[in-house]
Protein backbone atom coordinates (compact mmCIF):
# COMPACT_ATOMS: atom_id res chain seq x y z
CA UNK A 1 0.00 0.00 0.00
CA UNK A 2 2.88 2.50 0.86
CA UNK A 3 4.73 1.57 -2.24
CA UNK A 4 1.31 2.51 -4.30
CA UNK A 5 0.49 6.08 -2.73
CA UNK A 6 4.22 7.11 -3.50
CA UNK A 7 3.74 6.54 -6.66
CA UNK A 8 0.95 7.71 -7.05
CA UNK A 9 1.81 10.67 -5.39
CA UNK A 10 4.80 10.90 -8.32
CA UNK A 11 2.54 11.16 -10.85
CA UNK A 12 0.65 13.42 -8.99
CA UNK A 13 4.06 15.78 -8.53
CA UNK A 14 4.61 15.19 -12.54
CA UNK A 15 1.10 16.05 -13.97
CA UNK A 16 0.56 19.22 -11.65
CA UNK A 17 1.41 22.67 -13.16
CA UNK A 18 0.74 24.65 -9.42
CA UNK A 19 1.41 23.73 -6.60
CA UNK A 20 0.46 20.36 -4.63
CA UNK A 21 -1.33 19.61 -2.22
CA UNK A 22 -2.88 16.59 -0.45
CA UNK A 23 -6.37 18.27 -1.12
CA UNK A 24 -5.29 18.18 -4.88
CA UNK A 25 -3.89 14.90 -5.20
CA UNK A 26 -7.51 14.10 -3.58
CA UNK A 27 -9.07 15.73 -6.05
CA UNK A 28 -7.12 14.01 -8.79
CA UNK A 29 -8.31 10.66 -7.44
CA UNK A 30 -11.73 11.66 -7.56
CA UNK A 31 -12.30 11.80 -4.03
CA UNK A 32 -11.26 8.21 -3.49
CA UNK A 33 -8.56 8.68 -1.16
CA UNK A 34 -9.38 11.29 1.45
CA UNK A 35 -7.04 14.23 1.90
CA UNK A 36 -6.49 13.76 5.35
CA UNK A 37 -5.34 9.88 4.49
CA UNK A 38 -2.46 11.47 2.23
CA UNK A 39 -1.79 13.88 5.00
CA UNK A 40 -0.70 11.10 7.52
CA UNK A 41 0.62 9.02 4.79
CA UNK A 42 3.17 11.84 4.42
CA UNK A 43 3.66 12.68 7.88
CA UNK A 44 3.93 9.47 9.43
CA UNK A 45 6.48 7.37 7.35
CA UNK A 46 10.00 7.81 7.49
CA UNK A 47 11.41 7.58 3.78
CA UNK A 48 14.96 7.32 3.08
CA UNK A 49 17.93 6.92 1.32
CA UNK A 50 16.75 3.01 1.52
CA UNK A 51 13.51 3.56 0.12
CA UNK A 52 14.82 4.90 -2.92
CA UNK A 53 17.15 2.07 -3.82
CA UNK A 54 14.25 -0.03 -3.46
CA UNK A 55 12.99 1.99 -5.96
CA UNK A 56 15.89 2.65 -8.27
CA UNK A 57 17.48 -1.08 -8.00
CA UNK A 58 15.52 -2.87 -10.46
CA UNK A 59 16.38 0.07 -12.98
CA UNK A 60 19.93 0.06 -12.24
CA UNK A 61 20.86 -3.52 -12.82
CA UNK A 62 19.67 -3.21 -16.18
CA UNK A 63 22.16 -0.41 -17.01
CA UNK A 64 25.01 -0.61 -14.77
CA UNK A 65 28.99 -0.99 -15.81
CA UNK A 66 32.38 -1.54 -14.62
CA UNK A 67 33.18 2.24 -16.39
CA UNK A 68 30.20 3.69 -13.96
CA UNK A 69 30.39 6.64 -12.54
CA UNK A 70 29.23 8.05 -8.85
CA UNK A 71 28.57 11.98 -9.45
CA UNK A 72 27.93 14.00 -5.80
CA UNK A 73 26.40 17.47 -5.67
CA UNK A 74 24.43 18.98 -3.37
CA UNK A 75 21.96 21.29 -3.84
CA UNK A 76 19.67 23.96 -1.95
CA UNK A 77 16.22 25.28 -2.03
CA UNK A 78 15.68 28.44 -1.43
CA UNK A 79 13.15 29.19 1.68
CA UNK A 80 13.53 32.68 2.58
CA UNK A 81 9.89 33.60 3.96
CA UNK A 82 9.74 30.40 5.44
CA UNK A 83 9.73 30.30 9.37
CA UNK A 84 13.34 28.88 10.19
CA UNK A 85 13.70 24.87 11.86
CA UNK A 86 16.47 22.04 11.63
CA UNK A 87 15.56 21.33 8.19
CA UNK A 88 14.64 24.99 6.36
CA UNK A 89 17.99 27.27 8.11
CA UNK A 90 20.87 29.02 6.35
CA UNK A 91 23.62 27.34 4.47
CA UNK A 92 26.23 28.65 2.10
CA UNK A 93 25.11 28.93 -1.43
CA UNK A 94 28.72 28.91 -3.64
CA UNK A 95 26.46 29.51 -6.51
CA UNK A 96 25.79 32.80 -5.54
CA UNK A 97 28.76 33.55 -2.68
CA UNK A 98 26.53 33.96 0.15
CA UNK A 99 24.21 32.48 2.79
CA UNK A 100 20.59 31.90 1.86
CA UNK A 101 17.66 30.83 3.83
CA UNK A 102 16.31 26.86 2.21
CA UNK A 103 17.09 23.30 2.30
CA UNK A 104 20.18 21.63 1.55
CA UNK A 105 20.13 18.41 0.15
CA UNK A 106 23.43 16.10 -0.94
CA UNK A 107 22.48 14.01 -4.00
CA UNK A 108 24.44 10.85 -5.44
CA UNK A 109 24.13 9.65 -8.66
CA UNK A 110 24.96 6.69 -10.74
CA UNK A 111 25.75 7.13 -14.79
CA UNK A 112 26.22 4.64 -16.79
CA UNK A 113 25.71 3.97 -20.38
CA UNK A 114 23.93 7.18 -20.91
CA UNK A 115 21.46 6.63 -18.09
CA UNK A 116 21.40 8.66 -15.22
CA UNK A 117 19.73 7.52 -12.25
CA UNK A 118 19.46 9.08 -8.40
CA UNK A 119 20.35 6.41 -5.68
CA UNK A 120 21.53 8.45 -2.53
CA UNK A 121 20.13 11.93 -0.89
CA UNK A 122 20.67 13.01 2.59
CA UNK A 123 18.87 16.26 3.82
CA UNK A 124 21.18 18.23 5.78
CA UNK A 125 19.49 18.88 9.58
CA UNK A 126 21.52 21.10 11.58
CA UNK A 127 19.93 19.88 15.07
CA UNK A 128 22.82 21.30 17.06
CA UNK A 129 23.82 25.16 18.02
CA UNK A 130 27.26 27.03 18.14
CA UNK A 131 28.79 30.23 18.61
CA UNK A 132 29.67 32.07 15.40
CA UNK A 133 33.24 33.33 15.87
CA UNK A 134 32.90 35.92 13.45
CA UNK A 135 29.58 37.43 14.42
CA UNK A 136 29.21 36.24 18.27
CA UNK A 137 25.54 34.95 17.47
CA UNK A 138 24.30 31.40 18.07
CA UNK A 139 23.68 29.65 14.72
CA UNK A 140 22.70 26.31 14.10
CA UNK A 141 25.16 23.24 12.93
CA UNK A 142 24.46 19.93 11.21
CA UNK A 143 26.40 16.93 13.41
CA UNK A 144 28.09 15.90 10.07
CA UNK A 145 29.75 17.34 7.40
CA UNK A 146 28.56 16.86 4.00
CA UNK A 147 32.28 14.94 3.12
CA UNK A 148 31.27 12.79 5.87
CA UNK A 149 27.63 12.06 3.90
CA UNK A 150 29.95 11.50 0.70
CA UNK A 151 32.11 9.26 1.92
CA UNK A 152 29.35 7.66 3.53
CA UNK A 153 26.96 7.40 0.19
CA UNK A 154 30.31 5.99 -1.45
CA UNK A 155 30.52 3.24 1.43
CA UNK A 156 26.83 2.12 0.83
CA UNK A 157 27.02 1.72 -2.96
CA UNK A 158 29.87 -0.52 -2.60
CA UNK A 159 27.98 -2.38 0.19
CA UNK A 160 24.71 -2.69 -2.28
CA UNK A 161 27.49 -4.06 -5.31
CA UNK A 162 27.46 -0.96 -7.32
CA UNK A 163 29.39 -1.23 -10.37
CA UNK A 164 31.34 2.25 -11.01
CA UNK A 165 35.30 2.48 -11.35
CA UNK A 166 34.71 6.62 -10.45
CA UNK A 167 33.75 9.11 -8.42
CA UNK A 168 33.50 12.86 -9.40
CA UNK A 169 32.59 16.32 -7.55
CA UNK A 170 32.65 19.72 -7.53
CA UNK A 171 35.61 20.88 -5.08
CA UNK A 172 33.08 21.23 -1.97
CA UNK A 173 33.95 17.78 -2.07
CA UNK A 174 37.89 17.22 -2.58
CA UNK A 175 38.83 16.93 1.01
CA UNK A 176 42.10 14.98 1.49
CA UNK A 177 40.02 12.33 3.44
CA UNK A 178 37.39 11.81 0.78
CA UNK A 179 40.48 11.11 -1.64
CA UNK A 180 41.99 8.84 0.68
CA UNK A 181 38.71 6.79 0.97
CA UNK A 182 37.92 6.66 -2.39
CA UNK A 183 41.37 5.54 -3.52
CA UNK A 184 42.91 3.34 -0.28
CA UNK A 185 39.87 2.06 1.08
CA UNK A 186 37.63 1.17 -1.67
CA UNK A 187 40.21 1.06 -4.58
CA UNK A 188 38.26 3.16 -6.48
CA UNK A 189 39.86 6.14 -8.60
CA UNK A 190 38.42 10.22 -8.39
CA UNK A 191 38.34 13.21 -10.56
CA UNK A 192 38.04 16.11 -8.80
CA UNK A 193 38.62 19.87 -8.96
CA UNK A 194 40.51 21.40 -6.34
CA UNK A 195 41.37 25.21 -5.64
CA UNK A 196 44.26 26.87 -7.00
CA UNK A 197 45.78 27.32 -3.67
CA UNK A 198 45.82 24.11 -2.74
CA UNK A 199 49.57 22.76 -2.16
CA UNK A 200 51.29 20.21 -3.87
CA UNK A 201 54.67 18.40 -4.18
CA UNK A 202 56.34 18.22 -7.33
CA UNK A 203 58.01 14.56 -6.87
CA UNK A 204 58.00 12.20 -3.65
CA UNK A 205 61.66 13.40 -2.67
CA UNK A 206 59.85 17.03 -2.14
CA UNK A 207 57.44 15.30 -0.36
CA UNK A 208 59.07 13.85 2.07
CA UNK A 209 61.68 17.34 2.52
CA UNK A 210 57.99 19.02 3.15
CA UNK A 211 58.47 21.23 -0.02
CA UNK A 212 55.08 22.04 -0.87
CA UNK A 213 53.94 24.80 -3.37
CA UNK A 214 50.25 26.45 -4.22
CA UNK A 215 48.90 25.10 -7.50
CA UNK A 216 48.30 28.59 -8.84
CA UNK A 217 52.68 29.25 -8.32
CA UNK A 218 52.95 26.60 -10.53
CA UNK A 219 53.01 27.36 -14.28
CA UNK A 220 50.76 24.72 -15.80
CA UNK A 221 50.05 25.02 -19.42
CA UNK A 222 46.47 25.00 -20.48
CA UNK A 223 45.76 21.22 -21.59
CA UNK A 224 48.67 19.79 -20.09
CA UNK A 225 49.18 17.11 -17.35
CA UNK A 226 51.48 16.93 -14.24
CA UNK A 227 51.61 14.06 -11.89
CA UNK A 228 52.30 15.46 -8.40
CA UNK A 229 51.95 14.84 -4.50
CA UNK A 230 48.90 16.94 -2.82
CA UNK A 231 49.59 17.75 0.69
CA UNK A 232 48.03 15.06 2.89
CA UNK A 233 48.21 12.29 0.36
CA UNK A 234 50.83 9.16 0.18
CA UNK A 235 49.56 8.62 -3.38
CA UNK A 236 50.57 10.48 -6.78
CA UNK A 237 47.46 12.16 -8.61
CA UNK A 238 47.60 13.15 -12.23
CA UNK A 239 46.95 17.40 -12.22
CA UNK A 240 45.33 19.02 -15.34
CA UNK A 241 44.45 22.78 -15.94
CA UNK A 242 41.21 23.56 -18.54
CA UNK A 243 40.91 26.66 -19.58
CA UNK A 244 37.28 28.01 -20.59
CA UNK A 245 35.33 31.12 -21.55
CA UNK A 246 32.52 32.44 -19.04
CA UNK A 247 29.26 33.52 -20.29
CA UNK A 248 30.26 37.20 -19.68
CA UNK A 249 33.21 36.87 -21.84
CA UNK A 250 36.14 35.94 -19.25
CA UNK A 251 38.11 33.88 -19.15
CA UNK A 252 38.29 30.85 -16.58
CA UNK A 253 39.98 28.24 -15.53
CA UNK A 254 39.84 24.74 -13.71
CA UNK A 255 42.14 22.05 -12.21
CA UNK A 256 41.17 18.85 -11.94
CA UNK A 257 43.53 15.78 -10.26
CA UNK A 258 42.70 12.23 -10.83
CA UNK A 259 44.03 9.42 -8.84
CA UNK A 260 43.86 6.85 -12.58
CA UNK A 261 47.42 8.65 -14.20
CA UNK A 262 46.42 6.24 -17.14
CA UNK A 263 43.91 9.00 -18.17
CA UNK A 264 44.60 11.77 -21.28
CA UNK A 265 43.37 15.20 -20.95
CA UNK A 266 40.43 14.72 -22.90
CA UNK A 267 39.59 11.82 -21.18
CA UNK A 268 39.74 13.94 -17.82
CA UNK A 269 37.59 16.30 -18.74
CA UNK A 270 35.39 14.08 -20.32
CA UNK A 271 34.76 12.42 -17.13
CA UNK A 272 34.27 14.94 -14.98
CA UNK A 273 31.33 16.73 -17.41
CA UNK A 274 29.07 14.09 -16.70
CA UNK A 275 28.86 15.98 -13.12
CA UNK A 276 26.73 18.19 -14.66
CA UNK A 277 24.57 15.44 -15.08
CA UNK A 278 23.18 15.89 -11.54
CA UNK A 279 22.22 19.59 -11.96
CA UNK A 280 20.28 18.97 -14.76
CA UNK A 281 18.50 16.19 -12.98
CA UNK A 282 17.78 18.10 -9.96
CA UNK A 283 16.85 20.85 -12.39
CA UNK A 284 14.11 19.20 -13.95
CA UNK A 285 12.94 18.10 -10.38
CA UNK A 286 12.69 21.42 -9.72
CA UNK A 287 11.00 22.91 -13.01
CA UNK A 288 8.99 19.71 -13.81
CA UNK A 289 8.32 17.88 -10.47
CA UNK A 290 7.90 20.88 -8.50
CA UNK A 291 9.75 20.53 -5.72
CA UNK A 292 10.37 23.86 -5.15
CA UNK A 293 6.58 24.45 -4.87
CA UNK A 294 6.58 22.33 -1.53
CA UNK A 295 4.12 24.28 1.40
CA UNK A 296 5.07 21.97 4.37
CA UNK A 297 7.54 23.00 7.19
CA UNK A 298 7.43 19.58 9.08
CA UNK A 299 11.24 18.13 8.43
CA UNK A 300 9.82 14.78 8.31
CA UNK A 301 7.19 15.76 5.56
CA UNK A 302 9.92 17.75 3.54
CA UNK A 303 11.43 14.40 3.41
CA UNK A 304 9.01 12.22 2.03
CA UNK A 305 8.25 15.32 -0.46
CA UNK A 306 11.50 15.54 -1.62
CA UNK A 307 11.78 11.91 -1.98
CA UNK A 308 8.43 11.57 -4.15
CA UNK A 309 10.09 14.11 -6.50
CA UNK A 310 13.16 12.10 -7.11
CA UNK A 311 10.87 9.05 -7.79
CA UNK A 312 8.73 10.59 -9.98
CA UNK A 313 12.30 11.88 -11.74
CA UNK A 314 13.39 7.75 -11.66
CA UNK A 315 9.79 7.43 -13.77
CA UNK A 316 10.75 9.86 -16.06
CA UNK A 317 13.87 9.11 -17.05
CA UNK A 318 13.30 5.21 -17.17
CA UNK A 319 10.48 6.37 -19.52
CA UNK A 320 13.55 8.39 -21.77
CA UNK A 321 15.75 5.83 -22.14
CA UNK A 322 13.04 3.48 -22.90
CA UNK A 323 12.31 5.71 -26.10
CA UNK A 324 16.43 6.39 -26.73
CA UNK A 325 16.74 2.77 -26.60
CA UNK A 326 14.40 2.98 -29.57
CA UNK A 327 15.46 6.12 -31.70
CA UNK A 328 18.12 5.96 -34.07
CA UNK A 329 21.75 7.16 -32.98
CA UNK A 330 21.40 10.91 -34.93
CA UNK A 331 17.87 11.60 -33.27
CA UNK A 332 18.86 10.56 -29.65
CA UNK A 333 20.30 14.29 -28.57
CA UNK A 334 16.65 15.81 -29.14
CA UNK A 335 15.24 13.55 -26.62
CA UNK A 336 15.64 15.09 -22.65
CA UNK A 337 14.53 14.22 -19.41
CA UNK A 338 12.31 17.85 -19.31
CA UNK A 339 10.62 16.92 -22.51
CA UNK A 340 9.63 13.56 -21.47
CA UNK A 341 8.46 15.13 -18.07
CA UNK A 342 6.00 17.32 -20.26
CA UNK A 343 5.32 14.52 -22.38
CA UNK A 344 4.32 12.36 -19.57
CA UNK A 345 2.52 15.22 -17.98
CA UNK A 346 0.23 15.71 -20.91
CA UNK A 347 -0.46 12.02 -21.51
CA UNK A 348 -1.51 11.61 -17.25
CA UNK A 349 -3.72 14.66 -17.39
CA UNK A 350 -5.56 13.13 -20.23
CA UNK A 351 -5.87 9.58 -18.47
CA UNK A 352 -6.73 11.41 -15.29
CA UNK A 353 -9.57 13.42 -17.04
CA UNK A 354 -11.15 11.35 -19.29
CA UNK A 355 -10.80 8.29 -16.87
CA UNK A 356 -12.38 10.67 -14.40
CA UNK A 357 -15.55 11.36 -16.80
CA UNK A 358 -16.06 7.78 -17.56
CA UNK A 359 -15.86 9.03 -21.37
CA UNK A 360 -14.65 7.25 -24.90
CA UNK A 361 -11.67 9.76 -24.59
CA UNK A 362 -9.86 7.00 -22.98
CA UNK A 363 -9.25 4.96 -25.90
CA UNK A 364 -8.08 8.69 -28.21
CA UNK A 365 -5.77 9.46 -25.26
CA UNK A 366 -4.13 6.08 -25.52
CA UNK A 367 -4.15 6.44 -29.48
CA UNK A 368 -2.15 9.45 -29.05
Amino acid sequence: MIRALLEVYSDYLIISSSQTTATGLSKVLGGQTSHDKITRFLSQEDWTSKDLWGLVKPVLRQYESDDGVLVVDDSIEGKPHSKENEMICWHYDHTVSRNVKGINMVNLLYSSKGVNLPISFEIIKKTETCIDKKTGREKRVSPVTKNEIFRAFISQAVCNNIKFKYVISDNWFSSKETMVDIKIKHQKDFVLPVKSNRTLALSVEDKDKGNFISIESLRLEAGSTSDVYLRGLDFPVRLIKQVFTNKDGSCGELFLVSSDRELSFDETTAIHQKRWKVELIFKGCKSSLNADRMTSRKPLIIQNLLLASLAGQLASAAILQFGRDRLPQDRRLAVSFQRTAKIAALLARDFVRCFLEHTSQATEALSR
